[in-house]
């Protein structure tokens, strides 16, 4: 599996660019999912928040109302004189003023801690919910995907939600609401002067999508960009060690650069749109403001009849609050388009999130399940609530409504069973394997030969194309993947320890195990010499997988995890590759212990360590070519004599 790569969106330092319409259309679906499931999360403070915008946007274009109203009063006083009369409409338009930003501050504030609140708890709400279903997930899902891929869903398009409901759908809301209120208060002052800011802001829109486009193109360059170089580096930070010792600092180097440069072009060109369209926007905004000035004042020079739905005349005391509007409708919806940029970033990032939570589930048709048992004398078996150390098979028949118990002594047994991971290729061809309770069966040949794969089917981590599994003589399929899980124990050649105590790691194995249970399992494995001797013991914190650890003593840890377990069937996958030739025999007494009256599937390159196995499979191609005991195949003189005389390399 290759490292991880973590795709960021980058966004540009200063204005974003505009998507283009088309892309945001392709992408609607998803992001009125988001929208849908955020508005679920909060059915009570969503309408609260939209409130808050709605009064906001509102107070926003009423200054422009009352500055007419003051240019009015102040008109009709330099024609009156009478002071008196004025002062205390001034005084009453100032009060309603200062009032209606005091409420708009207040609600601006409860708007912002509720966006805070609200995002937060949404992102939350939403790994967790990709984190259920990714556990769903069958194996093969992950051994299909990168997981640095996996991983940057819950960064990266996480995030770009974060910016949709925290900045942009909020943004776009206000600068909505205020641009139409904007615009009717203008309809109520003079139609034909709206009219003239129609004609800026189709030009603006047709130059907005031309240019969006460019810029949301590049975008999408710069982003896979980031993911390339950030994968890299990750990359290179986990294998430094290889880097060193092959001496391929330059030759990293040399490749980081190109991916860095294509970084910095594809950013380059995307900024290079954004802000080309900002000037662009804002230039047109002005020759459309000095426009209006024009037209105004020509309209006020020549007493022009005034359309509009006031039946007011035109006059300064509309002309100055209309430029005014006109500057705010154009700032607001400069910064409506700004906005594009991360609705499309957001549609990405939702389509590869819900990519996630809606992959198909791995499917589970089993009814057996896995119970706690008493078995009397006479061999009847007995469902009980607590652990007496004997497990028993519980099998519901449906067509009699009858519950029959077999218990589980881990008779294993694959019949003619066929596998290909893809269709078309042919994994394993007619594999029969029958592995009696308490029987060791190893399985050797060269990488490739299909030895996991039986092992992967066994724990249906995959399922046959053909044939048979058959667990106590109850066909796998109908057994419940939990309960049959839960009756394997497995331990890999690669090691997997998570952040925790040792004792956290080995009682990931049962998570019930008592401290004394998990002492007993590492002294079975052979860890606990080593253990005690770690500065804290059984407490000492094991962090980056284990990186303080050696890589045998990892495996260690890791089969102490399956022999606290203490499952009847064990698959020893490498167990001990990676252990030295003195440990593994200190260790292989202990396996010796462990394996005692279990049945257990071994996987090994070493041949010394499956000579006591029962019977030994050699694999070819995906075909058992040998089966017998150490001494029948040595004296058969095939290819295992071959392997174990060193006459054949496995490899």
């Amino acid at each position: 599996m290759s490292n991880n790569q973590t795709k960021k969106a980058q966004m540009p330092g200063g204005r974003r660019g505009a998507a283009s319409f088309g892309q945001m259309k392709g992408q609607s679906g998803d992001l009125k999912r988001v929208i849908k499931k955020y508005a679920g999360y909060f059915p009570k403070l969503v309408p609260a928040v939209l409130v808050c915008i709605l009064v906001n946007a509102i107070v926003a274009a009423v200054p422009s109302i009352f500055q007419q109203k003051v240019l009015t009063v102040i008109e009709n006083f330099w024609k009156s004189g009478d002071w008196s009369g004025a002062r205390p409409q001034l005084v009453r338009y100032l009060a309603i003023l200062i009032s209606l930003y005091a409420v708009a501050w207040i609600l601006s504030i409860t708007q912002s801690q509720l966006l805070a609140y609200m995002t937060q708890k949404f992102m939350s709400n939403l790994r967790e919910e990709m984190f259920i279903d990714m556990q769903r997930l069958p194996v093969k899902y992950f051994d299909s995907h990168k997981h640095g891929e996996i991983m940057s869903r819950y960064t990266n398009d996480i995030d770009t939600l974060r910016q949709l409901v925290s900045m942009a759908v909020p943004a776009i809301l206000r600068s909505g609401i205020l641009l139409a209120a904007v615009f009717f208060i203008m309809l109520y002052y003079s139609v034909w002067m709206t009219l003239v800011l129609a004609f800026g802001v189709i030009l603006m829109a047709v130059i907005t999508g031309k240019v969006g486009a460019g810029s949301s193109k590049y975008f999408i360059r710069q982003q896979n960009s980031v993911a390339a170089t950030e994968g890299f580096v990750q990359e290179m930070m986990n294998g430094q060690k290889v880097v060193k010792v092959f001496n391929h600092e330059s030759c990293a180097t040399e490749e980081f650069n190109r991916l860095n440069d294509s970084l910095a072009q594809e950013s380059g060109k995307a900024n290079a749109y954004a802000n080309i369209l900002a000037p662009i926007i804002n230039n047109i905004g002005n020759i459309v403001y000095v426009l209006l000035a024009c037209v105004g004042g020509v309209m006020i020079a020549l007493h022009t009849p005034n359309l509009s739905l006031s039946g007011m005349a035109f006059s300064i005391a509309i002309m100055v609050p209309f430029l005014n509007m006109a500057k705010q409708f154009m700032g607001n919806l400069n910064q409506l388009t700004m906005q594009m940029n991360a609705i499309v970033m957001a549609g990405a990032g939702a389509r590869r999130i819900f990519e996630l939570i809606d992959e198909k589930p791995e499917t589970d048709d089993g009814y057996v399940t896995l119970v706690n048992a008493e078995i009397a004398p006479d061999g009847a078996i007995s469902e009980v609530p607590h652990q007496t150390g004997h497990w028993a098979w519980r099998h519901p028949h449906q067509a009699d409504g009858t519950v029959t118990y077999t218990e589980l002594k881990g008779d294993v047994r694959l019949t003619d069973v066929d596998f290909g991971y893809e269709p078309d290729k042919q994994v394993l061809n007619d594999v029969t394997v029958f592995a009696e309770p308490g029987q060791k069966v190893a399985f050797v040949g060269a990488t490739g030969a299909g030895k996991t794969t039986i092992t992967n089917l066994i724990n249906r981590f995959y399922d046959i194309a053909d044939g048979k599994i058959r667990y106590d003589g109850i066909n796998v399929n109908k057994i419940r993947k939990n309960d049959l899980r839960r009756s394997l124990g497995l331990v890999l050649q690669e090691t997997n320890l998570f952040t925790g105590t040792v004792m956290d790691n080995i009682r990931y194995g049962r998570l019930d195990a008592s401290d004394e249970e998990c002492r007993e399992a590492a002294s079975l494995a052979g860890a606990a010499d080593f253990v005690e001797r770690l500065p804290s013991g059984y407490e000492t914190l094991i962090e980056n997988n284990g990186a303080n650890l050696s890589q045998g003593q990892r495996q260690l840890i890791a089969i102490a995890r399956a022999a606290v377990a203490n499952p009847p069937v064990m698959i020893l996958d490498e167990a001990t590759s990676s252990i030295d030739t003195r440990t593994e025999a200190m260790v292989q007494r202990g396996m010796d212990k462990l394996m005692e009256g279990r049945t257990v599937f071994v996987i090994a390159h070493r041949l010394s360590t499956v000579k006591n196995s029962d019977v030994i499979m050699v694999l070819d191609h995906g075909k058992i070519i040998e089966r017998g005991s150490h001494e029948k195949l040595i004296e058969e003189r095939g290819t295992y004599y071959r392997l174990y005389t060193g006459a054949f390399e496995l490899e």
